[in-house]
């Protein structure tokens, strides 16, 4: 007689063996299914660290048709996405395309050593006027060069493509032949070319290279501006001839209209030559700054005296007070300081030694003529004084705050692996027994994710913070293995200072570095290093350095291992690098083809100053 089984004192109905066996085989198909198509694509496309490994027992091995990796080996071989134009520079490469978010690059590059980017933003070109036909002196040309030049930084700096129109390109607009028949005074003569040298150009903004941008990233004004769409024809209340925007369409009508006035003759600017209904005037410029004859005559009298007898002092000094108002403007919006990211802060004094350097020089007092004054659009602000700078601090953690500017090193695994264990050397065993996964970029986002998040969406965070519009307005991120950039004045939009004034209100000459005021680190910002300890960082960094030049096998073996070890780490490493990159080709791209026209003016010139002299220790 069969048993009879029961639950809880009830019976349980028998399964005849046949349809057991199906139900078994359903639940085992489904499984199996279950493992190959989901299992694999749950994992990041990556190395794996078991080929580092020192076993002796052979693994089998997948036939590399099927699949560029070895943890989704069901997974067809496809073609990795072409090689874009402009997209490599030495050994960093990227790839850019709108899922930039994805955690890993790899996973959609087929390649481990190529960086998914965001598209590049369409910087919407804002034209200024310029004639280098003109015969000056020398001096007199390098200080206007300088003007433009700081013009070009600011307006690049906020997002826009600043070019320089010359005769050139007014003599190129058919309706320049009308101009010619019209006797009319040199000064509306120029005018009227400049205009004609935008309408060739086409929709666009029309800007005097005194007028600047002195504002958030954020303000709704550049906002709009960038957007690169103008319905109508718009000037700016009481700011004259300064900035104009319009399409061709308007800007056409606006050319015709004045060359067809017959009261030409006696319009003492273009504004005067058209009727008022041309343009809509814009009563919110809170973020432009004109220094216009009547401007700097009003607020800067000490300048405006040498302008007016025409020398190149006042011009020279004109362009400096502009710099120091960029400079100022932008440690006014940064109220909380300057954040230098020191994530495993223990060992982390010598990697992160050229952001806080630079950090420095942002922080200090830029020499002006006129230490204590503010830009036209500001007449409130807080003028830098040198005896109390900007604060500097260290934290272990990102922390997304508006009023705090971020300077982050981002390490190569194998770097932060040296520093943090600090040893000479360290291999895969000390990588698969002893480290941790992930650590630096777990420490970096701790405060904002939490403890119990896994690599992947800390990489997303992570990128956001770099390359989003609010990361790249409030922050930068280097590596610690290559020189900082030289060039980063372009990116804060004014030439960073390299002398600090002593006070705000004083005019006697610009201190050395041993007179500026020495911040104190603050003990919640991390352990500093004692003289033995910060000379072993040294020693270690100098290590790392020279692992990523050149690179024995065994060695490959090693950063292969690391790599391996820390996904994330790497992704983070590899993006900012690329990102950092793919900014400095852009603007040597558009700084080449711009040296054509305009007789090359607003080009640096001469020897630029490298980081490395700034680097140096006082």
């Amino acid at each position: 007689m069969p048993v009879q089984r029961s639950i809880f004192g009830r019976p349980v109905p028998a399964i005849p063996p046949r349809r057991m066996a199906v139900l078994l085989g359903t639940i085992a198909v489904f499984a199996v299914f279950t493992l190959v198509f989901t299992l694999p694509n749950s994992i990041p496309v990556g190395p794996s660290l078991g080929r580092f490994t020192d076993h002796k027992i052979a693994l089998p091995k997948i036939p590399k048709q099927l699949s560029p990796s070895i943890l989704n080996p069901f997974r067809q071989a496809a073609h990795a996405p072409p090689v874009q134009k402009n997209s490599t520079t030495g050994e960093v490469s990227w790839y850019t395309n709108w899922n930039w978010l994805s955690p890993f690059s790899s996973s959609v590059t087929l390649d481990e050593n190529r960086s998914l980017l965001p598209p590049l933003e369409e910087r919407p070109p804002i034209y200024t006027y310029y004639d280098h036909t003109i015969s000056k002196d020398s001096d007199r040309k390098d200080a206007e060069n300088k003007i433009l030049l700081t013009w070009r930084r600011a307006w690049w700096a906020q997002g826009f493509k600043p070019i320089i129109l010359s005769p050139a390109e007014a003599m190129n607009n058919p309706l320049y032949t009308e101009l010619q028949l019209h006797d009319i005074e040199p000064f509306i003569k120029t005018e009227l070319s400049r205009w004609l040298a935008w309408e060739n150009m086409g929709t666009g903004m029309l800007c005097n290279y005194l007028l600047l941008p002195m504002g958030s990233y954020e303000d709704p004004l550049l906002t709009f501006l960038r957007r690169g769409e103008y319905p109508v024809l718009t000037r700016f209340d009481k700011l004259g001839s300064g900035l104009f925007a319009g399409s061709k369409v308007d800007i056409t009508a606006a050319v015709k209209q004045a060359l067809g006035n017959k009261e030409l003759k006696a319009a003492k600017d273009f504004i005067s030559a058209v009727v008022p209904e041309t343009f809509e005037i814009e009563p919110k410029h809170e973020a432009l700054a004109y220094y216009d004859p009547v401007t700097i005559k009003d607020k800067y009298g000490k300048i405006a005296d040498d302008i007016n007898e025409g020398g190149t002092t006042g011009m020279l000094m004109l362009n400096q007070l502009t710099v120091a108002h960029l400079h100022s403007t932008w440690q006014n919006l940064f109220t909380k300081g300057i954040a230098v990211l020191k994530p495993e802060a223990e060992h982390m004094s010598a990697m992160i030694s050229p952001a806080y350097r630079l950090a420095e020089f942002l922080a200090q007092c830029p020499e002006s003529p006129m230490p204590a004054s503010c830009p036209p659009n500001r007449p409130r602000c807080k003028p830098c004084v040198a005896s109390t700078p900007l604060k500097i601090t260290t934290p272990p953690a990102y922390r997304n705050t508006t009023e705090l500017y971020t300077i982050g090193t981002v390490p190569h695994p194998y770097t932060n692996a040296l520093l943090t264990s600090f040893r000479e050397d360290i291999d895969v065993r000390w990588i698969r027994r002893e480290s941790e996964r992930d650590p630096w970029l777990t420490t970096l986002t701790k405060e904002l994710l939490g403890t119990g998040v896994s690599g992947a969406p800390r990489v997303i965070k992570f990128k956001q913070a770099v390359a989003s519009k609010y990361g790249t307005a409030h922050s930068l991120w280097i590596t610690p293995e290559k020189e900082t950039p030289a060039d980063l004045d372009w990116h804060f939009g004014f030439a960073i200072p390299r002398n600090a004034t002593d006070t705000g209100k004083s005019e006697t000459p610009v201190p050395g570095p041993e007179r500026r005021p020495v911040q104190k680190p603050d003990p919640k910002d991390g352990p500093v290093p004692n003289p033995d300890d910060e000379k072993k960082e040294v020693s270690l960094m100098k290590r790392a350095i020279e692992f990523g030049t050149a690179r024995t096998p065994d060695e490959e073996k090693l950063r292969g291992a690391i790599e391996a070890w820390n996904l994330a780490d790497t992704e983070a490493w590899r993006f900012a690098r690329a990102f950092l990159a793919r900014s400095r080709v852009e603007r040597l791209k558009w700084e080449e083809e711009e040296k054509k026209y305009a007789g090359g003016a607003g080009a640096e010139r001469g020897k630029a100053e490298g980081w490395g002299r700034w680097f140096d220790d006082r």
